[in-house]
């Protein structure tokens, strides 16, 4: 899942490099697929970092709604990317990025 969602991610930012409100919604993905990165930020807590936490928080939540997700939120548990509340995300840009991680485990950007 883990593979699909970061090989979907950038095949995404290929086909919208030049609008730029879909590559705003999928701003937080690029902590998703740079462990390292994420830890930097955990680190430092960053907003960047916050809004992620909230949207892993937010897509465990609904996994009723997207059940796609369960199997993509453990394999991002198992690299230690927890899903934490912050409250620093937007309701609205949280669901639209659920959809467009749905979307990626539906092999829709594969």
């Amino acid at each position: 899942m883990y593979r699909i969602f970061c090989e979907s991610y950038i095949n995404f930012k290929n086909d919208f490099e030049h609008n730029d409100s879909r590559l705003r919604t999928a701003e937080p993905f690029k902590l998703l697929t740079d462990v390292e990165k994420f830890k930097v930020e955990k680190e430092n807590r960053t907003a960047e970092y916050k809004k992620l936490c909230d949207l892993l928080y937010y897509a465990n939540q609904n996994i009723d709604r997207y059940p796609r997700l369960e199997a993509f939120l453990w394999t991002i548990e198992s690299r230690e990317m927890m899903p934490e509340y912050f409250g620093e995300a937007e309701i609205h840009d949280m669901e639209e990025q659920i959809k467009l991680i749905n979307s990626f485990l539906k092999l829709a950007y594969w």
